[in-house]
């Protein structure tokens, strides 16, 4: 697996450097956001490391020069930068994942390990299934095992993108971003509220996951 990190603090580039080659991972540095950007745009990386306050660029120029080029490359911010603008901008822009500085290198080792494993999502222009789960989009149910429940639309959508990043520890703030849109106070709960109503609706087999001061994962197994 090849990863690119792209951090201009030498003491922590060279910390994650030889945290995820000890776990067996290739790994290239680069200490500007030009010299990343050409990195990322011309290599075959299986995930990107990025820091956000860069020389040259900055890590959301980046992204926004990566993504539609790359929009299947998952990108992992890295920053002391965790203001909830800054994250949703970069959520925005194409993000994967958002972890803040300082950080436990077992929490991001945990990340990497998603993004690279890559969940089995299967997905055609009628069902998203993945793990146990199945997705009807033209009759807006889901189904695990015998039951098939019927979903609200907010239900349906929160559903779908656990689906299509299943695997994937996904922030409340993403949430309240990518299906709710900006019009709720990041302090509401209705996040909480309908992850609950969807865990009810599929039974004690739902495999929606709550990671503490993290968000949500929808298990991909």
């Amino acid at each position: 697996m090849q990863i690119l990190v792209i951090e201009d603090e030498a003491r922590i580039q060279a910390f994650l450097t030889r945290g995820l080659e000890a776990e067996g991972y290739a790994v290239v540095a680069a200490d500007n956001g030009r010299d990343g950007l050409a990195l990322a745009l011309a290599g075959r990386w299986d995930l990107v490391v990025l820091d956000l306050l860069l020389p040259g660029l900055s890590g959301l120029q980046i992204l926004q020069e990566l993504h539609p080029v790359r929009p299947q490359l998952p990108v992992l911010i890295l920053s002391a930068r965790s203001d909830l603008h800054t994250k949703l901008r970069g959520f925005e822009l194409g993000a994967t994942d958002y972890v803040p500085k300082p950080f436990s290198l077992d929490e991001l080792l945990a990340r990497v390990r998603v993004h690279v494993r890559g969940p089995h999502v299967v997905e055609d222009e009628h069902v998203v299934s993945a793990g146990t789960v199945v997705l009807d989009l033209a009759r807006r149910q889901a189904r695990i095992g015998e039951l098939v429940t019927d979903l609200s639309d907010r239900e349906f959508r929160l559903l779908h993108h656990l689906l299509l990043h299943a695997g994937e520890v996904i922030s409340r703030e993403r949430l309240l971003a990518e299906v709710w849109g900006y019009g709720f106070d990041p302090g509401s709960n209705v996040v909480d509220v309908c992850v609950r109503r969807l865990r009810q609706k599929l039974g004690p087999e739902a495999p929606i996951e709550t990671i503490r001061h993290a968000g949500y994962r929808l298990a991909a197994a």
